[in-house]
Formats: structure tokens, C-alpha cells, sequence
């Protein structure tokens, strides 16, 4: 028999979802380990390393224990792992609502066209901005949201241009989201009121209920 496929875990978890369209949804979060990525802002550097490897029937049956059906798969970098892409299939097939959340430095043309991708596009303040990939903006369906995580005024500068040089509103949805207690959430509305961007202001629900943590 050969041996399972397997991915390494850092956490399953069931909480609200704190991002995207799909905010407040009671949500399974599959986090895999590893990202080779280190945007200065990151919130999830505990899943560096460390976890757990895991056959992915195990995945689903702990996935399916907590009985809803929005699933997000997310991490440190989930496409970092090559198996995540079987992953998302299995949980597609079993009849998850899936969405998958991926910095923007992995080609997504592998996924299943039946999951939401949330693309994070990098910005100049991540520390991350020459990782862009940038043809990922070309596969992206209109079920899919692209999103910037701003750190100050030049970074919403930035992405506004992107925005236009890319054609991105027209593809799908865009998020902007403030970087946590770095940038004043009133000032990011009044910047995207200011300039009629078509955009979803965000914040993170999650953090304003549990604050900075594993598992929610």
C-alpha cells in the first residue's frame, strides 16, 4: 500500500473568520507550517515551524468533527507545501465552501477552480514587494479577492496605482486592510471615501475579539 499523503499541520481550529468577504462566518482554519516570506508585519511567525505532519483523511476528519462548512486554508504560506493543492481539492469534493489565503509569492494556477483564492498582493512596507508574482493577477476568477495589507500613507499610494495599472476591481474583489495597531483604521476610511476607490475596507475581527493569538 503506498504511504498517505501527508502535510505538516501547525493547528485546526474553529473560530469566526476575521477577514475577506466572508467575515464573521463561523469557519474551520487549517493552518499548514512554513512560509518563505518575512513581511516585517507578520502576525503568524509562530507557524514558521514546528506542527505536525498529518494524512490528509486526517485533515478532513478533523475538519468535518466541527460540523460547518466554510473551510479557509491558510498559514505561514499554504502553497509552500505542494500537497496543500490535494488538500484543497479533497475538501472541495467533500463539499466545503473553501477558501485559501496565500501571500502572493506562489503560482496559483494549480488550485481548484472551485476554491475562493485570497490573494495577497505585498507591498512596498512589507518588505516583501519584489515577491510579487505578478501573473497570478491574470488567473484570478471573480469568486477570488485580492488584498492589501497597508503599513502607512505610501503604501495605500502604491496600491491604488495597482490597482489601476492591473485592472484589478474588474477582476474580482479588493480589500484594503490597516495594518494592526499600526495604521488608524478611521484615516484608511477617510483616504478610500476620499478617493472613491472601489474597495472593501477591512479590519481584523478576529483580532479586535481575541487579540493577537493562535487559534482564533
Amino acid at each position: 500500500m503506498p504511504p498517505a499523503m501527508t502535510l505538516r499541520v501547525y493547528e485546526i481550529f474553529h473560530s469566526l473568520q476575521g477577514e475577506s468577504s466572508r467575515i464573521g462566518l463561523p469557519t474551520v482554519f487549517v493552518r499548514l507550517t512554513g512560509c518563505p516570506m518575512r513581511c516585517v508585519y507578520c502576525d503568524t511567525e509562530y507557524a514558521f515551524s514546528g506542527g505536525s505532519h498529518m494524512p490528509l483523511e486526517d485533515i478532513l476528519a478533523k475538519v468535518s468533527a466541527y460540523g460547518t462548512k466554510y473551510v479557509t486554508v491558510t498559514g505561514g504560506e499554504p502553497l509552500a507545501q505542494k500537497k496543500c493543492l490535494n488538500l484543497l481539492a479533497m475538501l472541495c469534493d467533500a463539499g466545503y465552501e473553501v477558501s485559501l489565503e496565500t501571500g502572493g509569492a506562489m503560482d496559483i494556477s494549480g488550485v481548484d477552480p472551485r476554491v475562493a483564492v485570497i490573494l495577497d498582493v505585498k507591498t512596498p512596507g512589507s518588505g516583501e514587494v519584489q515577491n510579487n508574482r505578478w501573473e497570478n493577477l491574470q488567473r484570478l476568477k471573480p469568486e477570488d479577492e485580492v488584498k492589501f495589507v497597508l503599513c502607512d500613507r505610501g503604501d495605500y499610494d502604491w496600491a491604488r496605482q495597482i490597482l489601476v495599472e492591473h485592472g484589478i476591481p474588474d477582476k474580482c474583489s479588493v480589500l484594503f486592510s490597516p495594518v494592526y495597531k499600526q495604521v488608524n483604521p478611521t484615516e484608511l476610511a477617510e483616504w478610500i471615501l476620499q478617493d472613491k476607490l472601489p474597495v472593501r475596507m477591512q479590519v481584523q475581527l478576529h483580532k479586535i475579539l481575541w487579540g493577537e493569538k493562535p487559534g482564533v
